[in-house]
């Protein structure tokens, strides 16, 4: 995607991995802190600002990936943010290959999937496009990039927690993607595309009581933030 020698010289697993993780804290953050990065990516919070910095390298760098404010955080910049959803979308489309053509469960596809979409080219991505029939979301619901790096929306979704008792709704997306938290929702028979509908809640604790395919099952606050539902009346009408 990137011509400049120097530039691809840095784009090292490390360095997409850093560029990922902050877009992914964009979401929450408007400058995203070297601490909480630290934090995601494992690494020690020096790690985190030595990287922010080398990336932030107007002397070294034609372009830099991203901004540094000193005691205050990261953004990145546009071809930070162009090399931030490519990768995400390689991660993506393998997670659904995954599944979709080699058998893998859900819970099992993220690591495999942090492994190879550093290594895959281009040409082969697009081939897994093509094939899957250039899908828009992968099997946890997240948004597959496009090729031109636009992020299909999502405003539409809302949180299980928020969702209206006695109102039927589609899961569309599991924010929580934990290997024990997959297995635990699957179990119950919440994936996407299920049909969820919200019976009962409780008023002290948190704890919301809902019905999948005629089974009852009682959630707490913790799990119901992280499933994000869509109205399937909207869905059929757009």
């Amino acid at each position: 995607m990137v011509e400049d020698p120097e530039l691809s010289e840095l784009r090292t697993e490390a360095v997409e991995d850093f560029l990922k993780a902050v877009f992914m804290l964009q979401q929450r953050y408007e400058l995203v802190p070297t601490t909480v990065l630290a934090q995601r990516l494992n690494i020690t919070p020096p790690s985190a600002t030595d990287m922010a910095k080398k990336l932030a390298d107007t002397k070294r760098l034609k372009e830099p990936l991203l901004t540094h404010q000193k005691y205050r955080g990261v953004r990145l910049t546009a071809l930070g943010e162009r090399i931030a959803l490519e990768v995400l979308r390689h991660h993506r489309l393998i997670e659904l290959y995954l599944v979709r053509v080699l058998g893998y469960t859900w819970d099992e596809v993220h690591e495999e999937a942090e492994r190879l979409e550093h290594v895959i080219s281009e040409r082969f991505e697009e081939r897994i496009a093509e094939f899957l029939g250039h899908p828009e979301i992968d099997p946890h619901g997240d948004p597959i990039p496009s090729l031109e790096g636009k992020m299909p929306s999502q405003h539409h979704l809302t949180p299980l927690d928020d969702w209206p008792m006695g109102v039927k709704g589609v899961v569309a997306r599991l924010l929580d993607q934990t290997t024990e938290k997959l297995r635990y929702l699957e179990q119950k028979g919440i994936t996407p595309g299920s049909i969820v509908e919200v019976v009962e809640r409780e008023p002290y604790d948190g704890l919301t009581h809902i019905e999948v395919e005629d089974e009852r099952y009682v959630l707490s606050q913790t799990v119901t933030r992280s499933i994000m539902i869509a109205n399937p009346l909207a869905e059929s009408s757009e």
